[in-house]
């Protein structure tokens, strides 16, 4: 066994999820908050039902003060070619929260089937909990 790709692989599985495990997660009502890292008009035109609007720009202790931090906060951006989820997961745990990236972002959330929410929404595969 190599254990230096195990560890890799591990730490990769605590720092990442996909859509398909947020989709369930969600759909279970884990403790799981979407957030979006983008701007207020990215998030109005397009984002995933239910996510958290917190632009990573506007992140402090005062604008977090109001999170429940015994959840796990799941970040996201337009996809692969965007680090909004990056700076607004690295931003929240300086803060003390549990974070996880969004491979893909938005667009593989599209990708993958599921329905968004706000003036450019796409049909989908709805959560199953209504969130």
């Amino acid at each position: 066994m190599n254990t230096d790709q195990l560890t890799h692989l591990k730490q990769k599985l605590a720092f990442d999820t996909d859509s398909w495990d947020v989709y369930e997660a969600l759909g279970r009502e884990e403790p799981v908050v979407v957030v979006d890292g983008r701007s207020a008009e990215a998030y109005a035109r397009e984002h995933i039902p239910g996510a958290l609007n917190l632009p990573h720009r506007e992140i402090s202790a005062q604008s977090t003060a109001s999170l429940d931090r015994s959840k796990l906060y799941v970040c996201y951006c337009d996809g692969i070619g965007c680090n909004a989820s990056t700076k607004t997961a690295f931003k929240l745990l300086m803060l003390g929260f549990e974070v996880r990236e969004l491979i893909g972002g938005l667009d593989w959330w599209k990708r993958d089937g599921y329905a968004t929410e706000g003036t450019d929404a796409q049909i989908g595969t709805q959560i199953a909990c209504g969130c």
